[in-house]
């Protein structure tokens, strides 16, 4: 559904449970055998196979939310188009943008305006069919456009079906933000201390607490095991966008930037301003890719010689496909070798377009990396858009679909929010409890496919990076066929013990170590 393919859910909690790795940040980055979590070996590959090999500066366009340009762990690794004179309001390398120094945001216009909330895709179209049924349809239309009709009645339903929820749900989590909060007043008050800790709340004296005063500490220590007042507020921020925007049928967040959503109109519309009004889900993603590996502040990407493209075309709702086929090709045409697309949603209309793009991006040679999505289904037999599959059928080989991995080993490997499919499901990643930058040169930890996928970004950057020589075809061969198969392991997917063979095209988890093995065996037989 949304930009966020955020695992929010009831309260989800994202505690590293018994392997407490949240102090070591990147516990995407470890060894399974040297440090007991699985995953993908950035630090040993760093260390055993690539120190002082050469290595070359490596493009990777995000397309998303927005991107905090200015982060401590981020700015010096922001793509800078050096064919274009900041802010003397001319299109300098005539491609079409104005000023476009360090990416385009295709949700905004020419007076800095941007659009954060937007319709759900199936809202959007259950309008266009409402529109073409009208309220009192003959019989005539209906049996003649009958898979149309019904369709617009499901998506009615659908529609109708969320909004109750999250008419429901908005209210439940706004009185829990207000209870947290006034408890964290009475346990300030009781500890005479601002900051409140688990360690503090745990360590205060029952017995000197009244009644109020032991609600507060039994509630506050529950409340904050699940992710506290930062997860409440998430969570009511999620509903009231929903009820606002995304399962809104009259909001008209296309007003603002003043284009025609029925034309491609590449190089016509959008700004420079790439951050956004709400550049979380981007800023994060571009932790993961490419943080700062040498300044010892935040966190560690993945990528060590690697500039983001920060692209905006993914609001808070379902993005457009015209911005998603104008994203991809503006990040080719500016020299993106790979392209993270940490969003999806379940229906497509104008898919020619970003099938065009995703075919153009092969052409140039540029790899895309592709969330799986966060609904816990099976993208087999319910299409994630968008996918490398063509309306022809054609499928696209510069495409990597990533499922998401949990901390924990065993039956609960694969994250229970994590799609999954035998073809259309490639590999799986670290997608849960990743800690990463934040906006305001902040971090946090959050969960989603969204997460995971810039992983695998990170990792083909990396091989790009070091064995330039190689073709987008045989990185993503590398990555995909050096993925660490689990044989035998049942994980737990929909209350069903199956294995990751049953649910991936690899079975298998990708791995930095494995794949520059790979990549040094296939480079020095060329």
């Amino acid at each position: 559904m949304k930009k966020l393919f955020f695992a929010i859910g009831i309260l989800v909690s994202t505690t590293l449970a018994a392997q407490d790795l949240k102090t070591q940040f990147n516990w995407y980055n470890l060894d399974l055998k040297e440090n007991g979590v699985r995953g993908i070996s950035t630090e040993k590959t760093y260390r055993e196979l690539l120190k002082n090999r050469k290595h070359q500066t490596v493009l990777v366009g995000v397309i998303d939310s927005g991107v905090d340009i200015n982060h401590e762990d981020l700015k010096d690794h922001i793509w800078k188009n050096t064919r274009e004179i900041a802010g003397n309001g001319i299109d300098d390398d005539q491609n079409g943008f104005i000023d476009d120094i360090n990416g385009w945001d295709f949700l905004g216009n020419a007076k800095g305006e941007d659009i954060n909330g937007e319709q759900l895709e199936s809202v959007r179209l259950y309008n266009t069919l409402k529109k073409k049924f009208g309220d009192n349809p003959s019989k005539k239309t209906i049996k003649k456009n009958k898979e149309d009709y019904e369709l617009m009645n499901r998506l009615h339903e659908s529609i109708e079906k969320d909004r109750k929820e999250a008419e429901q749900y908005l209210p439940m989590y706004q009185n829990m933000l207000t209870a947290l909060e006034q408890a964290e007043i009475i346990l300030r008050t009781a500890s005479g201390k601002q900051e409140l800790t688990t360690e503090l709340v745990i360590g205060l004296d029952v017995a000197k607490l009244d009644r109020k005063g032991r609600a507060a500490r039994e509630m506050w220590l529950h409340m904050n095991s699940l992710g506290g007042i930062t997860e409440l507020k998430r969570g009511v921020e999620h509903f009231e966008d929903k009820i606002k925007y995304n399962l809104n049928y009259d909001y008209r967040a296309r007003d603002v930037v003043g284009d025609n959503p029925e034309a491609l109109e590449y190089g016509k519309y959008g700004n420079n301003e790439v951050t956004g009004p709400d550049a979380m889900h981007g800023t994060h993603v571009a932790g993961i890719i490419g943080a700062d590996r040498f300044n010892g502040k935040g966190v560690l990407g993945i990528a060590d010689d690697v500039k983001i493209i920060a692209i905006r075309a993914v609001p808070n709702g379902d993005e457009r496909d015209k911005d998603v086929a104008n994203a991809i090709r503006y990040a080719v045409d500016n020299g993106a070798k790979v392209i993270n697309m940490s969003f999806g949603k379940g229906y497509s209309p104008e898919k020619k377009w970003v099938d065009e793009a995703v075919k153009y991006a092969d052409s140039k040679g540029v790899l895309l990396v592709a969330a799986a999505g966060n609904d816990n289904m099976d993208v087999d037999a319910t299409p994630q858009y968008p996918n490398r599959k063509s309306l022809k059928g054609e499928e696209y080989k510069n495409w990597i679909s990533v499922g998401a991995l949990n901390f924990e080993d065993g039956e609960k490997m694969v994250a229970t929010f994590s799609n999954f499919g035998k073809k259309g499901v490639d590999v799986f990643a670290p997608g849960v409890a990743i800690y990463s930058t934040a906006p305001g040169s902040e971090y946090q930890e959050l969960d989603g496919t969204s997460f995971a996928a810039p992983v695998v970004s990170g990792l083909a950057a990396m091989l790009f990076s070091y064995f330039p020589e190689l073709s987008h075809y045989e990185v993503k061969d590398i990555i995909l066929k050096s993925a660490v198969k689990v044989p035998g392991q049942k994980v737990s997917v929909k209350d069903k013990l199956v294995t990751l063979e049953d649910i991936s095209a690899t079975g298998g988890v990708v791995n930095a170590y494995e794949a520059v093995k790979m990549a040094l065996e296939i480079t020095s037989a060329k």
